[in-house]
């Protein structure tokens, strides 16, 4: 015999303060998560406003851009503004938070929601040396799509791991993103160079080409192109110049060494 049926706040009787408070907290900071690591401002505004009517609340409205939300329960005098000052791409927690969007959709009741958005917040998916490691593993592989030699593995991952290790590493304590970008790609272009010239690689140029591909915003120029396909112009527009300055900074980090050299 099966267990009796979980019971959520009824949608129809009136709502108190602190439980839609509660689902204001978990609309915001869903959307904030996400925006956080990368998602697609449509998908935000979708989650938060799925969220609020999951639980009775309708006239909710939500603006996003990669950079700011503003959420509001029209009906109950609610407005916030959150501003996002950093951004990754972390396609693990868009997940979590899109499993955790269902299942409340499914009906979960409001307290297990909070308990699990705290969880998915508090979750470290991917340590430091996992990235820097993968960094690495991405410029190995570059370099056999793009037709390199067996004998230049070994300088495309300390070239791609590195340059992922200066970006990450310069970000936690300067907020210029394409700085970091700059001296990453400026990196890979040296110790390539000097890997060559001492005898430990061959084909100079498919060595930088493969290792400067973890820092490519290839996911960014996807999203860009999406934004633009769903109406959402401003952020479309946005994130096509973010990409397209993060190549110039890649490209002038790369030409600069070559100038010297």
């Amino acid at each position: 015999m099966s267990g009796e049926l979980e019971v959520m706040e009824a949608p129809d009787k009136v709502l108190s303060e602190d439980f839609v408070r509660d689902v204001f907290y978990i609309a915001v900071n869903c959307g904030k998560m996400l925006l956080e690591s990368g998602a697609e401002t449509y998908r935000i505004e979708d989650t938060m406003l799925r969220i609020a009517s999951s639980y009775g609340i309708e006239n909710a409205q939500v603006f996003v851009t990669p950079t700011v939300i503003i959420f509001s329960l029209n009906d109950y005098a609610l407005t916030q503004t959150v501003r996002i000052d950093e951004r990754a791409n972390n396609l693990e927690k868009i997940m979590s938070v899109n499993e955790l969007s269902r299942r409340i959709s499914a009906g979960l009741p409001l307290k297990r929601a909070i308990s699990s958005l705290e969880t998915i917040h508090n979750t470290i998916f991917f340590p430091f040396w996992l990235v820097v490691l993968s960094g690495g593993a991405i410029g190995f592989m570059f370099l056999l799509l793009f037709d390199g030699v067996v004998t230049d593995l070994p300088a495309a991952f300390i070239a791609g791991a590195g340059g992922v290790l200066i970006m990450e590493g310069i970000q936690r304590y300067a907020k210029v993103k394409f700085f970091t970008e700059f001296f990453a790609a400026l990196y890979i272009a040296v110790v390539s160079i000097v890997l060559v010239g001492n005898g430990y690689g061959t084909m100079l140029d498919t060595i930088i080409i493969a290792g400067v591909m973890p820092l490519v915003p290839g996911v960014l120029i996807t999203n860009a192109i999406r934004e633009m396909i769903r109406g959402h112009l401003m952020a479309g527009v946005i994130k096509g110049a973010e990409a397209g300055l993060t190549a110039i900074a890649i490209g002038a980090g790369v030409g600069l060494v070559f100038l010297l050299v």
